[in-house]
């Protein structure tokens, strides 16, 4: 199981108490449920709690030995969502602070800091997801400018701390749809001039791949032929729906439309393009729905939707395997992120802390039987 964690950010805290006290209402519990004596966490630190840890070496000492004390080891942090991730109302807030806001930098940094002392001794590496600079619009060229100037003073950053510190922190960029960097592609055209690829690279969520239409071996092959690597794969599947004209379809989307997240969905035109909207109300009355749709909605990896709808876990399994092509012996850090549990269906509101840590198991079971193949764990 070292090979997998799973993230965080599906459960609220801001503190560091509030931090620890989830350790042992969920994550020792899945631990224990998996039937391993290790468990990997990819941690969420909101950006107000990362500053204390940073700031304070008895804090970030207290960290690690609750999570020593559990079993439980940290390789990389979430650092995507800056705060209020369990808001009743994220959506666009998501994106927030942008990479061209002096803010998303030092909460970037503060989570280095963190994460080199969290690391096992086992780790090769450590890894920081973060957005894909920003929400689409409004951007322009002096934005650009802006954040490549932001990434290069990380870099800066991370080579003082590999250098004292002997193994690097990586910082991991998460392509999804709707932002300045929507697809793979695009974070590969705008991060290969502009970044040292020691420490800067990919985060590769299959959700948002998978919503993208992207072909996951050529987009692999064009990350490392772009000379730039996946730092992270966050593993997740989005919702697919084969015949989003029908009644039945739009009934069953209709059960997934809620006010917390957004829920990009695109849909594949007859010529091989891509045509979208930013969530699923918009989606139901905009888009031509003659085939099929993805839908940005993480759904556990474990368990299928009800028919008429179904979920993209092949594309998740095709992007694994062909990172296990390029990699020599060991894949780089795999994250499972379903942090939908509150709002699915058939969980929102209901199952409690039970369904929640079973359903986290279950899907990190599933993870462990079917995404790796030779590669060490």
């Amino acid at each position: 199981m070292r090979a997998l964690s799973y993230c965080t950010n599906v459960h609220p805290a801001e503190d560091l108490d509030g931090v620890v006290a989830q350790f042992d209402r969920y994550a020792e519990p899945v631990r224990r449920l998996v039937g391993t004596d290790v468990l990997g966490l990819g941690l969420w630190l909101p950006a107000s709690l990362a500053a204390v840890l940073a700031d304070d070496d008895a804090a970030r000492r207290r960290l690690r030995a609750e999570l020593d004390a559990r079993g439980l080891e940290v390789y990389t942090l979430n650092a995507f969502p800056f705060g209020g991730f369990h808001d009743e109302v994220v959506k666009h807030a998501v994106y927030q602070p942008q990479w061209t806001d002096p803010r998303r930098l030092e909460y970037t940094v503060d989570c280095a800091i963190v994460l080199a002392d969290l690391l096992p001794d086992s780790a090769r590496y450590g890894s920081i997801s973060t957005l894909p600079l920003a929400w689409r619009t409004p951007w322009d060229e002096a934005d650009d400018a802006v954040a490549t100037g932001a990434l290069a003073e990380l870099t800066g950053v991370l080579d003082g701390m590999a250098r004292a510190n002997g193994r690097p922190i990586r910082l991991a960029v998460e392509p999804e749809p709707g932002c300045v960097l929507d697809s793979v592609a695009d974070a590969v055209a705008w991060l290969a001039p502009r970044v040292d690829p020691r420490y800067v690279g990919l985060c590769l969520d299959t959700c948002h791949l998978a919503v993208s239409f992207a072909d996951p071996a050529v987009t692999v092959a064009g990350i490392h032929d772009a000379g730039l690597s996946v730092v992270k794969v966050q593993a997740s599947a989005a919702l697919q729906v084969d015949e989003p004209g029908g009644e039945a379809a739009r009934l069953a989307l209709a059960d997934f439309t809620e006010p917390r997240y957004l829920h990009q969905v695109r849909e594949r035109t007859g010529d091989g393009g891509v045509v979208g909207a930013d969530d699923i109300p918009q989606a139901l009355t905009e888009l031509p729905a003659q085939r099929a749709w993805r839908v940005h909605f993480h759904v556990p990896l474990h368990a299928r939707p009800a028919a008429p709808l179904s979920a993209t876990t092949d594309v998740l399994r095709a992007a694994v395997a062909a990172l296990e092509s390029r990699v020599d012996g060991e894949l780089p850090h795999v994250e499972v992120e379903t942090y939908t549990w509150s709002v699915l269906p058939e969980t929102a509101g209901g199952g409690g802390d039970t369904a929640l840590i079973r359903g986290i198991a279950a899907e990190l079971r599933w993870a462990a039987a079917h995404l790796f193949e030779g590669v060490a764990r």
